[in-house]
């Protein structure tokens, strides 16, 4: 069972010849009270700094594997457009051949017709380069964000709680003095 500061207030000990002062002692356990006390909304700060962090972690991570499926999708995307293409090319060559052979300048037309068409298959494909380059960089520059720095800036909680300052007191104030460790 945890202590309380109301069970440090209330625990009662008996008398013996020759004991201790029960002022001093009662006086004792009130500095213990207060200490106990900041100890505990310290813990609940800290508690609820470590499930701040934890929900920023959890938001970043779902941001990362959002990422990675749009980078996949992305990555079978372009491959798709990129085979798509060398097909129509490929039969747009062979159908020009054909022609080529039937009629040597209508073969001729559709081969200038084809190399225009491959040149812009080539050219979306190189679009298509461009506008996942541009998603890859824009992705990049999320993960680059100051916004990670903060995550990974902030000191570690352990850290946090070596450099708690201790604490004097002045009648019923309780004052921060400067750490020294």
């Amino acid at each position: 069972m945890a202590l309380t500061p109301i069970d440090i207030h209330n625990k009662e000990f008996s008398t013996r010849f020759r004991g201790y002062d029960i002022d001093e002692v009662n006086e004792f356990l009130d500095q213990i009270i207060k200490e106990f006390e900041l100890l505990i909304r310290e813990n609940r700060r800290y508690e609820e700094l470590v499930n701040d962090m934890q929900a920023r972690i959890d938001y970043f991570s779902s941001m990362e594997d959002t990422l990675n499926k749009s980078i996949i999708v992305a990555q079978e995307a372009a491959e798709e457009v990129k085979t798509n293409a060398a097909k129509e090319a490929s039969l747009i060559l062979k159908q020009a051949e054909r022609e080529a052979l039937a009629r040597e300048e209508e073969a001729s037309r559709k081969e200038q017709l084809a190399e225009r068409e491959v040149i812009q298959m080539l050219k979306k494909v190189e679009l298509y380069r461009t506008r996942f380059r541009v998603l890859v960089d824009a992705q990049m520059e999320l993960l680059n964000s100051t916004e990670w720095d903060t995550i990974v800036g902030e000191p570690p909680v352990q850290t946090v709680l070596d450099d708690k300052p201790e604490l004097a007191y002045n009648d019923d104030e309780v004052i921060p003095t400067k750490h020294h460790g």
